[in-house]
């Protein structure tokens, strides 16, 4: 029986023995370890995933690897879904015992990493339903100088920290970056929270926001709020409530205003609507102050319909002829646009004060110059009709008025849908 004892005493030791001498041998080799964590993962997510660049694999409390010049992308496939200058990650050995069943990660890094969304939802849609699983991280996820390709567009720079990630725990993050569709640019950084981490929690979030161009730019400060879904190829806050404090900024013209909104806002690969939401502008010198309802969608272009009532008319647009001016009546409003985000091309719009109703079309900044030229023609640059049963101009009495605005390019057609 002693014997026996020692040949089971000796086996086990040599096993072991075996054991470290793999576990050497593997530990002076990352890139054999890194190719076959690769292959597993690559297989299971079908996907080709490589790593060209020196890799490093340790165990000390818990398994960790970097994998550097990282690329992913559906088999047989030119696309790449994700590549990466470098990815560093570190899992608790739960992780490794589950086999994958437990998605449980000490620390996620990426650093210069581009996802292309079209190469990403044509994997997604290739890959069979299966259960959401979302993964804990008990230390963290940091991205640093990262991109997110769309059709068209992009977002650069993207820096996104999250301290931790823990069931039934609140989620924070602090996000920066520069969503570029030119000739725009918004840059933007914001801190984030989510009550905890799953489908419909409260989201909360405020930072900076900037719109700009060449020749202008508008800064907000920007306070958003509401239960965040993803899924089903796209993500949706319904509803959202939303405030910025801004300033439109263009050479001389500095425009201070305050915009609140309400509704429902989906997000789908590049295509984003708001749609019907309850808007209210509140602004100091030529911004009005209004109250609408609204629907706004944006693909490679923007699309705008607000339907509304102005409370006044405000002093620092061009007074009104009496007796129309003298009304206090509110305006109601109908306006609509479809063309480049910066408000540039035709707006159609119909007001009306009692009795008095405008039906015309206009591009704002070539209002917004008429505005502020001081030698500018008494005609605002506008094309349209008004009509209305009583008119006073220079001491003359009008009845019946019905009168046309005509400019060429905002005559034309082809140029002045709505």
């Amino acid at each position: 029986m002693i014997a026996g004892r020692a040949r089971r005493i000796v086996y086990a030791l040599v096993a072991l023995a075996v054991l470290l001498v793999l576990v050497a041998y593997w530990g002076t080799r990352p890139e054999r370890v890194s190719a076959l964590v690769l292959q597993q993962i690559g297989k299971a997510l079908g996907l080709d995933i490589t790593a060209t660049g020196a890799s490093q694999y340790t165990l000390e409390g818990g398994p960790r690897i970097v994998l550097r010049d990282v690329v992913a992308r559906e088999p047989g496939s030119k696309g790449v879904v994700l590549r990466a200058k470098r990815i560093d990650v570190a899992v608790p050995w739960t992780t490794v015992r589950s086999g994958g069943a437990a998605l449980a990660i000490r620390h996620l890094e990426l650093d210069a990493p581009v996802l292309d969304l079209r190469a990403m939802q044509h994997w997604l849609a290739s890959r069979p339903p299966s259960e959401q699983k979302i993964p804990t991280l008990s230390n963290g996820l940091r991205v640093r100088d990262g991109q997110v390709l769309g059709d068209g567009w992009s977002i650069d720079a993207l820096s996104l920290d999250v301290p931790r990630v823990l069931p039934e725990r609140a989620v924070e993050a602090r996000v920066s970056g520069r969503y570029v569709d030119a000739p725009t640019q918004v840059p933007f950084a914001l801190n984030a929270t989510l009550s905890k981490p799953a489908n419909d929690a409260a989201l909360a979030a405020h930072g900076a926001i900037t719109v700009q161009q060449s020749a202008w730019r508008l800064v907000s400060q920007v306070k958003l709020s509401g239960p965040l879904h993803v899924g089903e190829g796209g993500a949706r806050i319904a509803p959202l409530r939303m405030s910025l404090a801004s300033r439109y900024v263009a050479g001389d013209t500095d425009l201070p205003f305050a915009f609140a909104v309400n509704g429902p806002l989906r997000i789908e690969g590049s295509a984003i609507s708001l749609s019907p939401a309850g808007v209210a502008l509140r602004g100091r010198g030529v911004v009005p102050d209004f109250d609408a309802r609204a629907a706004l969608a944006y693909t490679n272009a923007a699309s705008l319909h607000l339907a509304g009532t102005l409370a006044t008319w405000p002093a620092e647009w061009p007074a009104l002829p009496p007796p129309i001016g003298q009304s206090t009546a509110s305006l109601p409003f109908v306006l609509d646009y479809a063309g480049a985000v910066d408000f540039s091309d035709i707006a159609h719009l119909q007001v009306a004060r009692d009795d008095t109703r405008f039906d015309g079309r206009f591009r704002l900044p070539d209002v917004l110059a008429w505005i502020d030229d001081t030698h500018a023609s008494p005609l605002p640059p506008l094309a349209g009709r008004i009509t209305t049963p009583r008119l006073e101009i220079a001491g003359a009495v009008l009845e019946g008025v019905d009168a046309r605005f005509h400019d060429s390019g905002l005559d034309d057609p082809a140029r002045a849908q709505p």
